[in-house]
């Protein structure tokens, strides 16, 4: 634990894989399965670039919301639809 504990200090981007290749490259005999499962009990994770899915487009132009001041009081008052583009085969 010790040995994965100063590896992963040096550098925190290895994971489970890359520590077990460093141990074994050291002469120590271990699973990466083994490796993965102390790192769960030391509490320690890779550290990688986390996926950007949530920062809209500075460009992207805001529509204005049309019904904001209308009272739908009945039906047929309001309609929406929707395009959608499904790709087929010539």
């Amino acid at each position: 634990m010790r040995l994965i504990d100063e590896i992963h200090l040096d550098y925190p981007f290895m994971g489970s894989r890359m520590i077990r290749d460093m141990l074994q490259r050291q002469g120590h005999q271990i699973g990466r399965r083994k490796v993965r499962r102390l790192m769960l009990l030391m509490g320690i994770h890779a550290l990688y670039p986390k996926p950007n899915t949530s920062k809209p487009n500075l460009a992207h132009r805001i529509f204005p919301y049309l019904l904001k001041n209308m009272v739908i009081d009945h039906s047929n008052q309001v309609w929406c639809t929707d395009i959608t583009y499904i790709p087929m085969a010539k």
